[in-house]
């Protein structure tokens, strides 16, 4: 017989992670960081046709210092690299990255010396979304998976743990051989 049985109907039980949670995901401002074609199909997001207001991102931030989210969109060349780390550090904490397009998630057709093949050598990202461009829809379904991954991420040192945690399953899976070049 728990706790939840004895309080009065209609009394909402949850823990501090899901409330931090729901209200860190309807609560994101994204700092759009649009270098190429991919930046159109973000701004056609903002437009009442598919409304991102409804997700409560309705404010697209000019400031990192006011984003939590990071939404590249287009390919990053080896110059602009530097300038994308710089505004991601600016940003607080918690925030995450989309990579939209595959321009942003892998170089795209670009694979030259001036094109940084992927911006995870330069930001982490949560969320890869492919296409050339994307479109609008597509956008909107990463910020819904987005919307998951930040409901269910836990807050401070459990956050750490669950890290350490999913690290060592990592290092489980991963086969002999490749242990082996990864250390050496």
């Amino acid at each position: 017989m728990g706790l939840e049985e004895k309080l009065p109907s209609g009394f909402l039980l949850s823990t501090v992670e899901a409330a931090a949670g729901w209200v860190r995901k309807a609560s994101m401002w994204p700092a759009t960081f649009g270098l190429a074609c991919c930046a159109i199909e973000m701004m056609a997001v903002g437009t009442p046709d598919y409304d991102i207001a409804r997700f409560g991102m309705e404010r697209f931030s000019a400031t990192p210092r006011q984003a939590d989210l990071m939404i590249v969109a287009g390919r990053v060349s080896q110059k602009m690299a530097p300038v994308l780390r710089q505004v991601y550090d600016q940003m607080p904490d918690p925030k995450w990255v989309i990579a939209m397009g595959v321009c942003a998630s892998s170089g795209g057709m670009f694979n030259n010396y001036a094109i940084v093949q992927g911006v995870d050598h330069v930001v982490p990202v949560d969320i890869y979304l492919p296409g050339c461009p994307p479109r609008p829809q597509m956008l909107l379904n990463a910020i819904i998976e987005l919307h998951k991954q930040i409901q269910t991420t836990p807050l401070g040192v459990n956050r750490e743990a669950a890290a350490r945690a999913a690290e060592e399953a990592a290092l489980r899976e991963t086969p002999t051989h490749q242990m082996k070049g990864l250390l050496a």
